[in-house]
C-alpha cells in the first residue's frame, strides 16, 4: 500500500501505559513483532529487545524505519515462515495488519499466521476493540458511517467473523493453540489508551475509589470534543454497576504458547524483498532477531508481576503510574516516573506541583468522596451529608498546623482525591501537593466549590434551594461541615483554584488569567467542564430557560409594582392639585400664616436669648 498511512493520530508522551506494559512484558534480549502501526515512542521503550515492525504501509515502513528498527512491509504474507518471535504485540488490532492487496485472510486467518509466529514459550498481545464501548456509546456520529482511510474495514456486532467480547477472543485463541491469561481493559480511546486496568480486578473491585478515580479522570476528555453524554459519568457508572470491563473501549488480552514445540530448526531472517533495511543497526537487529529463543520463564516471571493498573495522568513528562498487588493490599510504584526538578526561586515558584516520585506505599482503600456525596445529594440524605463533610472538615482540620494552614498533598486533598472507609479519611494520589500553605478555610473552601460547581453546572438534584449559585452553595456546605465561610473566602479559594489549576496544566500568565476569569463566572446555567455533552448542553439550556421564566415573571412583577405606585401617586398630586385651589384651603391657609409667622419669631427670640445668656457666663465665671 504505497499511498496510505496507518500510523495513529493521537499520540501519548514516551508510548503511555502500553509502552509501560510492554517494557515489563519484554525481557530483555528478546524477540519482538510489532504487528500493525504502533506508536514509534515503543520502539524506544523496545530498546532493550530486538524489534520487527510488520506494516502494510510503505511510508509506515519509512517513518520506522529511520527509528532504527527491522521493518518487514506487505502484511502477514510477507512475514517469513520459518522465523518466530518471542512476543508478538497486535495492539492495534488485526484489521490494521491485513493489506486491502492481495488475497484476504481475514480476522481468524490473520491471528492464525501470528499464532505461528509465536515461538514456543512466547507471548501474544492481541487488542481487541469493543463494538459497545464508552466510546462508541458517547460518539455523535455513529461507527457504521465512518468513511476514513483508516476504517475500510469497519467492525461491529453484526460482524461474526471476529469476536465481540473477551470471551470470544479467549475462545479463538485458545483454539489457535494458545493459552490465554491475563487481560487489561483500556480507557479512554482503544488507539491511545491512559488507563490500563485488570479487567477481573475491574469488575471485581467495583466501589474501589481508585478505579473511580481514574475511569473519572480518563474519560473527562478533551473539552473540544463533542460527545453525546457526559463519558466520564458513563464510566463510573458502569463501574459501579460492575460493568467497567464490558463497557471499555478496547480489551488488551495476553495468550501464552505452550513450550513443547522445538524451535532449533528455525533459520536466521531473511531480508531480502519483503525486509526494508533500517539503517546502522540492523544487521545487529537481524542478528539479534535470529539468535536462540528467550528462556520462557524470563517471560512467565514478567508476566507474574504485571500491575493491576497503569495510568498516565497530569502534566506531560510525569511518566506512568502503576498499581501492583501485594501481600498487604495494593501499592504504588512510579519508578519511571520523571523526578521532580528542584524548586523554582520564590518569585517564580508555582502554587503547587505534582511529584510523581512520592507515590510509594500502599493505595488506601474506600470510595471516593465525591461520589458518596453525590449519592447522598440525589438521596436528599442530609444526614449522610452532614456525616461526612463534618468528618471532611474534622480530617482537614487535624492535618493543620499550629497557625492553621494546611500544606503538601493535604492542601490539595479535594473531594476528587479522598477516600472513605467508615469514619476514616485518606489522600488517595498524595503526588498533588501545594507548593505554600493553604489557610485550612480557603483549603476547604476550594474543595467544596470544586464539589458545588460539579453540583450545580453537573444538573444533580440536590436538597437545597434551586437559586443558589455556586458561592451560596459553597457556604450553605460549609455550614454543613460546621465551618463559617464566608463569600469572601469563597472568593479566595476561586483564586486560589485557579492559580493551582493554572500551576498543575503548566498555563502561561494569560491563560492564567482566562482560566480565573472563567471560574468567577462559573454558574449553575452553565454546562459542567469537560467535553460539550449534548445531554448536559439540554440540561444547561434547560436550567437558563427556567431562570429566564423567573427573571421575566421577576421583571413583570416589578414593573406591575412600580405602574401602581406611579398611579397612586398621580391620584395623590391630583388630589392636592384639587385641595390647593379650594376656598376652604385658601381661607385655611391665611388662618395658619399668622400662626407659622409668630412660631416663626418665637424661635429667633429663642435662639437670641439663649446666645446672651452663653455670653454672660464667661465673664461671671472670670469675676
Amino acid at each position: 500500500m504505497l499511498a496510505w498511512s496507518d500510523l495513529p493520530e493521537r499520540r501519548l508522551a514516551e508510548g503511555g501505559p502500553l509502552a509501560a506494559l510492554l517494557a515489563r512484558l519484554v525481557p530483555a534480549g528478546a524477540r519482538v513483532l510489532l504487528a500493525g502501526p504502533h506508536d514509534p515512542a515503543l520502539l524506544a521503550r523496545l530498546a532493550h529487545a530486538a524489534v520487527t515492525c510488520l506494516l502494510r504501509s510503505h511510508p509506515d515502513g519509512v517513518v520506522l524505519a529511520d527509528r532504527g528498527a527491522r521493518v518487514v512491509v506487505g502484511g502477514p504474507a510477507g512475514l517469513p515462515d520459518d522465523e518466530q518471535w518471542d512476543v508478538v504485540v497486535a495492539a492495534a488490532g488485526l484489521d490494521a495488519v491485513e493489506s486491502v492487496e492481495g488475497h484476504r485472510l481475514g480476522w481468524d486467518g490473520v491471528l492464525a499466521r501470528l499464532v505461528t509466529a509465536v515461538a514456543p514459550g512466547g507471548t501474544l498481545l492481541l487488542r481487541v476493540d469493543n463494538p459497545l464501548g464508552v466510546h462508541r456509546l458517547v460518539a455523535v456520529s455513529p461507527w457504521y458511517v465512518d468513511r476514513s482511510d483508516r476504517a475500510w474495514s469497519v467492525g461491529g456486532v453484526l460482524d461474526a467473523g471476529r469476536p465481540a467480547n473477551p470471551a470470544q477472543a479467549r475462545a479463538r485463541l485458545a483454539s489457535a493453540g494458545l493459552r490465554p491469561e491475563a487481560g487489561f481493559a483500556a480507557y479512554p480511546d482503544p488507539d491511545a489508551p491512559t488507563v490500563l486496568v485488570a479487567a477481573d480486578e475491574l469488575d471485581r473491585r467495583a466501589t474501589s475509589g481508585l478505579f473511580d478515580a481514574m475511569l473519572h479522570g480518563a474519560c473527562a476528555g478533551d473539552p473540544g470534543a463533542t460527545v453525546l453524554q457526559d463519558p466520564a459519568r458513563l464510566a463510573v457508572d458502569a463501574l459501579h454497576a460492575g460493568l467497567g470491563s464490558a463497557l471499555a473501549p478496547g480489551w488488551l488480552l495476553l495468550a501464552h504458547r505452550p513450550a513443547g514445540v522445538a524451535t532449533d530448526d528455525r533459520a536466521p531472517a531473511q531480508p531480502g524483498a519483503v525486509t526494508a533495511d533500517a539503517g546502522p543497526d540492523s544487521a545487529a537487529v537481524s542478528g539479534a532477531v535470529a539468535g536462540g529463543p528467550v528462556d520462557s520463564g524470563t517471560v512467565a516471571g514478567g508476566r507474574a508481576d504485571l500491575p493491576v493498573a497503569l495510568v498516565q495522568t497530569g502534566p506531560p513528562g510525569v511518566g506512568v503510574v502503576e498499581v501492583h498487588a501485594g501481600a498487604d493490599g495494593w501499592r504504588w510504584w512510579a519508578g519511571g516516573a520523571t523526578p521532580r526538578s528542584e524548586a523554582a526561586p520564590f518569585a517564580s515558584r508555582e502554587v503547587a506541583h505534582r511529584d510523581v516520585a512520592a507515590l510509594h506505599g500502599p493505595v488506601p482503600e474506600g470510595r471516593l468522596l465525591r461520589t458518596l456525596l453525590l449519592d447522598a445529594c440525589l438521596r436528599r440524605d442530609l444526614h449522610t451529608l452532614r456525616h461526612l463533610l463534618r468528618g471532611y472538615a474534622t480530617w482537614l482540620a487535624a492535618q493543620a498546623d499550629a497557625d492553621g494552614r494546611l500544606a503538601g498533598a493535604t492542601a490539595l486533598a479535594g473531594t476528587d482525591n479522598v477516600v472513605v472507609v467508615g469514619d476514616e479519611f485518606a489522600v488517595l494520589d498524595p503526588s498533588w501537593q501545594a507548593t505554600a500553605p493553604l489557610e485550612l478555610d480557603v483549603a476547604l473552601a476550594r474543595s467544596l466549590w470544586r464539589f458545588a460547581a460539579a453540583l450545580l453546572t453537573g444538573g444533580y438534584a440536590h436538597p437545597w434551594a434551586s437559586t443558589l449559585d455556586v458561592a451560596g452553595l459553597t457556604v450553605v456546605l460549609g455550614g454543613v461541615a460546621g465551618r463559617d465561610l464566608s463569600r469572601a473566602t469563597v472568593a479566595a479559594a476561586v483564586e486560589a483554584e485557579a492559580a493551582i489549576t493554572a500551576a498543575l496544566r503548566g498555563l502561561d500568565a494569560e491563560g492564567r488569567v482566562r482560566l480565573a476569569d472563567e471560574l468567577r463566572a462559573v454558574s449553575p446555567t452553565d454546562p459542567p467542564a469537560g467535553p460539550r455533552s449534548y445531554q448536559q448542553l439540554r440540561e444547561a439550556w434547560l436550567r437558563q430557560r427556567e431562570e429566564m421564566t423567573r427573571l421575566s415573571a421577576l421583571l413583570k412583577w416589578t414593573e406591575e409594582l412600580l405602574t401602581s405606585r406611579e398611579r397612586a401617586l398621580r391620584r395623590a398630586d391630583a388630589t392636592i392639585n384639587l385641595l390647593s385651589g379650594s376656598l376652604s384651603y385658601r381661607v385655611g391657609r391665611l388662618a395658619i400664616t399668622p400662626a407659622r409667622l409668630a412660631k416663626r419669631g418665637a424661635r429667633a427670640a429663642k435662639r437670641r436669648a439663649t446666645a446672651a445668656l452663653n455670653q454672660r457666663r464667661p465673664d461671671q465665671e472670670q469675676q
